[in-house]
């Protein structure tokens, strides 16, 4: 699961962490940075939406502070948000 989100994401930081809060949804996925907003997604499957994972990775640097306000191009990961945190 890792290694296909690096190699959909090769220049991204990809860490395994014991614990996201999130325990009755896996697989969670958090996205932060200094200055930009963070995410959290939940149920969702790298495997299969390693292809929405990197539009949203794409989306969320393009975008200023990176608050994404059109996460369409996400596909069915947009549904799978389960919080955001402004910068």
């Amino acid at each position: 699961m890792v290694a296909t989100l690096r190699e959909a994401v090769p220049d991204a930081v990809v860490e395994v962490a014991a614990c996201l809060n999130a325990c009755g949804h896996p697989v969670s996925l958090a996205f932060r940075a200094p200055g930009r907003a963070a995410y959290l997604f939940a149920q969702a499957d790298p495997q299969d939406q390693a292809a929405e994972i990197a539009a949203f990775v794409r989306l969320w640097r393009a975008a200023p502070g990176g608050v994404v306000t059109d996460a369409r191009a996400c596909g069915r990961l947009r549904t799978m948000l389960r919080g955001c945190i402004p910068a």
